[in-house]
């Protein structure tokens, strides 16, 4: 009777308020309900350390009276009996767009045109992404089918805002219950939130990651400055909220690398921020734990691939593969490593999946304190509203859940979630626990009735003896019995015994009233005679705790690789520093020495330390023997766009000088181990060439298994590319595009006259003026170039182009450090060697666009002859890794030397990045940047045994060979273990096939297909 009032009052409850809200008028008799209930007997986590057995919770008005045992129940509460059940604290997700309106453009893009300014009207950012502005409390509304999905699952509060733009403004914190939207805001301004992904922003600007790495930086010096110079700015809304909002926690959705990229520009900004979006910590937990960040981690573990297709299985990335196995160790791996980090909802196709999601993290590690902090008290802390949500303590919001047992426990089931101190209904408690076994007495037959199961679903069964000729053994017969169980109301029907010669078997129908242990009523017999029954209880039912999952033993997964490719390492095998000689080799000086034959190389502590004939070994040095094998410096790739994330080019501006490469380097690309492969060493990763003025390099080391910015090179010097040609006045990019400066060869050179001047003056205004002039990043790193501390690498391949730039520096003071491409740089030899520029050129590409007609494969040579440093160059990840091939071709086409090829793609592009003090060459002294050839390294049939880099063995051909074979084992067990998920029943999803993208000088905005498909959300 206790829990069929509890269910009818919570009916009648779900209608009214719990207690009257004054400011709003009611139309009748208002109800003044105080909400004061008494839940006994059960099982009370009030925090994720603190478990009270047989206890109570008083509430009243919506928040926490009393907790604890041996309460006293007063007289004006309802008292509800929870026996068996257990509280929770109710969860709190931190990651939600819960009540927000669907995203939108702000205005009507132009039809098959860029969209050069914002289209919002009003005194906001010139930049429609960024949306610092929005407040989520004024946007929020009660959408109570959307909160029922988050209450079935345990939730009671969210954090929510719109995920849309770059910048977005300010999320609100809510209750999920369904009253007026007022008495839902708890905190109407509780964090700031980011992310890298425009959202539905129409313009053009930015179009690449690391042009919104640069807006943000760029608004983060503005907001600074509008801080303290109002008055020459003007109102500027969004500046003043951006303002505003930097005491607010600050939220950034980021995923895998960008994570790192997002800390570092909060570190130069002195922003920490907490850190939404994936399940990828556990791939770098070391670097995860260095950003001192929390985490809003989701749990969608990926199903298993459906591999029953061979051939489809192999377009399966095995990063993949291995993703779905490791995935649900994220959270044990955060847990174990002492990060802060709370678990959330975000990207679940289906909120019911979240409890079983939660169970496999359980499974996979995560403790049963760490499963209830990352949802209780965590985000509370992480939110600063611990004094309202977290536990379940005096003065504390009465938001809480009841259950059958332990949440993490597969059967367990969640009756009631308070919100408010206002019950809503998941699933009814059961009226009555009837499992026992009973005494059944029907007329004056007697049997025997079992009741198990779960309590919610109990199963009935009816046990008869059964005759057995030897006496020897008792034996019986189950038979199963539905019945019905309502309002304390029981009906069944059953036949005592079967009788193979009917056709209709002769059953007995029952129906009577539960009451303490105690069944009885009235029942027909099969003659449909009326008759009294009664079913006393004999043997009650042992109740046990509800199971928990089956604990995965984590050590027969997979490990990790670094980076998280087949061809990474794991953590016990990652390469290190060591003291090696390399004996008997040809070496390649690429100095003044030349080649030396059978001499001996010693490296220590990432240095050439000696180099001569019959070395002796010291003790615990790795001595390689190379006898018929030749060691030549590393290959310096001047030109290329490997390992560059989310796009090459930020086309949308005729400069994009603000914008960096080191930004978005992407040491998990695997053209970095294949560069390796190759011999190649180092590369300056350049922008593309889709403005005049594009973004700031990054010259790295190939240093494979570390992270972005453990691969930047740290004698490097700031270089910068610009671009002349087609590309830049977008002749090439299809007649829509006639909005963006400049459109012809005369713009472009206006467009440096205009930049050169603006960033003198700028630089003058600094000097006179310091901190009250708006830093601007753009003119900055052009100021960067008049005073000779950041260098161009300029693509070009007219003549008349080429001359016209080498003018203009001159006008302003500078030389050009470098022509890229430059295939009509033999036509201008004379004045490229008085200009004091140096040339990158190709080896032999000519005729594959209007304005390189004119190339000639003797270009190299003829500039070597000038005496001008040319260098051979690849922007092109394939024939970045054969860069050797490319460079004997000048031996082939010109007549060189072998050495002055070789040097080509070593020792000139070292000089062109001004880099040769410290490599480029062998000389002791010099960094141990090397590679062991099998043959003549300007030969087809040379192959690359050994890469070091700073004297760690980065690539070795033999290990490469073990690597494959591995990779084909790992591959195997996992399409294996696929196979038999599928073969049981499991769901799984289709193979995905996907691609790396391979940039090149000419890949804009427009078809950065990875950029559009891949950013965080």
């Amino acid at each position: 009777m206790q829990s069929k009032l509890i269910n009818s009052f919570f009916v009648l409850l779900m209608g009214l308020q719990a207690y009257a809200q004054q400011t709003f008028p009611e139309n009748g008799v208002k109800d003044e309900q105080d909400g004061h209930y008494t839940l006994t007997n059960a099982n009370i986590y009030v925090s994720p350390n603190q478990k009270l057995e047989k206890a109570s919770l008083r509430i009243k008005k919506g928040k926490i009276v009393e907790v604890g045992v041996n309460i006293t129940v007063p007289d004006d509460a309802v008292k509800l009996d929870m026996t068996g059940k257990t509280i929770y604290p109710s969860f709190i997700d931190l990651n939600t767009d819960y009540g927000m309106p669907t995203a939108s453009a702000v205005g009507k893009a132009p039809k098959k045109k860029p969209q050069m300014l914002s289209n919002k009207k009003g005194a906001y950012h010139w930049n429609e992404a960024l949306r610092s502005e929005t407040r989520s409390d004024e946007l929020f509304k009660v959408d109570d089918k959307k909160a029922k999905d988050w209450r079935e699952v345990g939730f009671g509060t969210v954090l929510t805002y719109p995920m849309d733009g770059i910048a977005r403004g300010a999320s609100t914190l809510v209750l999920l219950g369904n009253e007026r939207a007022h008495e839902m805001i708890l905190k109407p301004q509780a964090a700031a939130h980011y992310a890298f992904h425009k959202g539905k922003s129409t313009q053009a600007y930015p179009g690449s990651l690391m042009g919104m790495i640069a807006l943000l930086r760029q608004t983060y010096y503005d907001a600074q400055w509008y801080a303290k110079n109002k008055a020459e700015e003007g109102y500027n809304i969004s500046l003043e909220r951006w303002n505003a909002l930097q005491n607010l926690p600050q939220i950034f959705t980021a995923s895998g690398l960008n994570v790192f990229r997002a800390d570092k520009l909060g570190d130069e900004m002195g922003v920490q921020y907490i850190f939404a979006g994936d399940t990828y910590q556990y791939r770098r937990m070391k670097a995860v734990k260095q950003t001192g960040a929390a985490f809003i981690v989701p749990i969608n573990f990926p199903l298993p691939y459906d591999v029953s297709d061979p051939y489809e299985a192999q377009q399966l990335k095995l990063s993949d593969m291995k993703h779905w196995e490791l995935a649900p160790t994220n959270p044990a791996a955060l847990a174990k490593a002492g990060l802060v980090f709370t678990l959330t909802t975000y990207k679940l196709k289906k909120k019911a999946d979240f409890l079983k999601n939660l169970r496999i993290a359980y499974q996979h590690g995560l403790s049963e304190k760490d499963v209830l902090s990352a949802l209780t008290t965590t985000p509370a802390r992480l939110l600063k509203i611990s004094d309202k949500l977290g536990t379940l303590e005096k003065g504390k919001l009465a938001n809480f859940i009841v259950t059958s047992g332990n949440i993490l426990s597969e059967k367990a089931v969640i009756y009631h979630n308070w919100i408010k101190g206002k019950p809503y209904v998941i699933k009814p408690i059961p009226q009555v626990d009837i499992r026992a076994t009973y005494e059944l007495k029907i007329g004056k037959n007697r049997y025997k009735l079992e009741v198990k199961g779960s309590e919610d679903k109990p199963s009935m069964h009816l046990i008869a003896p059964k005759r057995n000729r030897s006496k020897e053994k008792k034996t019986s017969t189950s038979t199963a019995i539905k019945f019905t169980l309502k309002n304390g109301t029981i009906s069944f029907a059953f036949v005592p015994k079967k009788d193979s010669t009917k056709k209709v078997q002769d059953t007995y129908r029952l129906s009577g009233r539960v009451r303490n242990g105690k069944w009885s009523g009235r029942a027909t017999d099969p003659n449909g005679n009326w008759i009294n029954w009664t079913a006393k209880r004999v043997d009650t039912f042992e109740t046990k705790p509800l199971p928990l999952p089956k604990q995965v033993d984590t050590k027969t997964l997979g490990k990790v690789f670094y980076p998280f490719v087949g061809y990474g390492y794991t953590r016990e095998a990652k390469p290190k520093a060591e003291t090696v000689l390399i004996q008997n080799a040809t070496v390649w000086t690429g100095e003044e020495e030349g080649n030396l034959a059978e001499t001996d190389v010693l490296i220590k502590e990432g240095k050439i330390v000696k180099i001569a004939k019959d070395l002796k070994a010291e003790e615990g040095a790795t001595v390689v023997e190379a006898s018929t094998k030749h060691l030549t410096a590393g290959i310096i790739d001047e030109h290329a766009h490997i390992c560059i994330s989310y796009g090459v080019n930020e086309a949308t501006q005729e400069s994009s000088a603000e914008v960096r490469i080191g930004d978005v380097i992407n040491s998990e690309d695997i053209n970095v181990y294949r560069q390796l492969a190759g011999g190649v060493t180092m590369a300056q990763l350049l922008h593309g060439s889709a403005n005049p003025i594009g973004g700031q390099s990054a010259i790295v080391k190939f240093r494979w298994g570390k992270l972005p910015e453990q691969m930047k090179f740290e004698q490097a010097k700031g270089f910068i590319k610009f671009a002349l040609g087609e590309n830049v006045k977008q002749s090439n990019w299809g007649a829509q595009y006639s909005i963006r400066f400049p459109q012809t060869r005369m713009g472009v050179e206006q467009v440096y006259e205009n930049y050169f001047t603006r960033a003198r003056e700028y630089g003058e205004a600094r000097k006179k003026l310091g901190d009250r002039l708006r830093r601007d990043l753009d003119l900055e790193a052009v100021l960067e170039i008049l005073n000779k501390e950041r260098f161009i690498t300029c693509h070009s391949y007219v003549q008349s182009e080429i001359t016209m730039l080498m003018r203009v520096a001159e006008r302003y003071n500078f030389r050009l450090n470098t022509f890229t491409h430059i295939l009509e740089g033999y036509k201008i030899a004379g004045k490229l060697k008085k200009h004091g520029a140096g040339a990158s050129t190709f080896s032999d590409w000519w005729a594959y666009k209007y304005e390189v007609m004119d190339a000639i494969p003797y270009n190299a040579k003829i500039l070597d002859d000038m005496g001008i440093v040319v260098a051979i160059n690849s922007d092109n990840p394939e024939m970045g890794r054969r860069l050797n091939q490319e460079a004997a071709k000048g031996v082939k086409y010109g007549g060189m030397t072998d050495e002055a090829a070789w040097n080509m793609v070593s020792l000139n592009p070292a000089k062109l990045l001004q880099i040769d003090n410290y490599v480029g060459s062998i000389k002791v002294g010099k960094q141990a940047d090397l590679v062991l050839w099998s043959a003549h390294p300007l030969s087809v049939y040379a192959r690359a045994e050994k890469t070091f880099v700073d004297g760690i063995c980065y690539y070795d051909w033999k290990e490469d060979q073990l690597k494959r074979l591995d990779i084909q084992k790992e591959r195997a067990r996992l399409v294996q273990k696929m196979l038999g998920l599928k073969e049981a029943g499991k769901p799984t999803q289709p193979v995905v096939h996907s691609h790396n993208i391979h940039y090149h000088c000419g890949n804009t905005g427009l078809n950065q297909v990875d950029f559009l498909q891949g950013l965080d959300k």
